[in-house]
């Protein structure tokens, strides 16, 4: 299992394979523990898209678990869905999903090896990143590492029992290396 660390953070993969072994060999009691999860309904829903089925021909996903490196507690999750292998592209996704520990740069943090995790190891040429419009600290967090607003997709997700639209985003690698430069 790939980790990538940062100062404060660990980011622990959470791939295909990973879920196979969280979901086929560990006790419900540790799937929830590795999982960060409190409930059992969340747990529930967990093991439903597992079965479903979470990746796709030629669309996978590779997230990293964010994990505070001091208190060993799983914040959210910042990695790529949606990823093209064949296209060398992937979607960007992160969330925090404990509210109390959001304004403190953790994703900001995060995102840097992830980034480079996605050029350098998943082979990409393009990152995407959507967000809602009124998403404004993750419309600061695209502009801060340098992606490109490429336009406004209407009616893209549904959410709230409505259709909204969405702000596209992107980074190409050869973006990336003139910044690193």
């Amino acid at each position: 299992m790939e980790q990538l660390f940062t100062d404060r953070l660990i980011l622990r993969e959470f791939s295909p394979t990973v879920a196979d072994d969280v979901f086929l060999n560990y006790s419900e009691k540790d799937q929830m523990k590795f999982l960060g999860l409190q409930l059992k309904s969340e747990l529930q829903k967990e093991q439903q898209n597992y079965k479903d089925g979470l990746s796709t021909f030629n669309r996978k996903f590779l997230y990293f678990h964010l994990i505070i490196k001091e208190s060993k507690k799983l914040i959210g999750w910042c990695g790529y869905h949606t990823w093209y292998i064949n296209h060398q592209r992937a979607e960007l996704g992160y969330i925090l999903t404990d509210s109390s520990e959001k304004g403190k740069g953790y994703m900001s943090e995060a995102i840097i090896p992830v980034i480079k995790f996605g050029f350098d190891k998943m082979k990409l040429n393009r990152i995407e990143a959507f967000t809602g419009l009124e998403n404004t600290p993750s419309i600061k967090l695209l502009n801060k590492f340098n992606f490109t607003f490429e336009g406004q997709l209407r009616e893209h997700y549904f959410t709230k029992n409505k259709l909204e639209d969405s702000k596209l985003y992107s980074l190409l690698k050869s973006e990336y290396n003139s910044q690193i430069k």
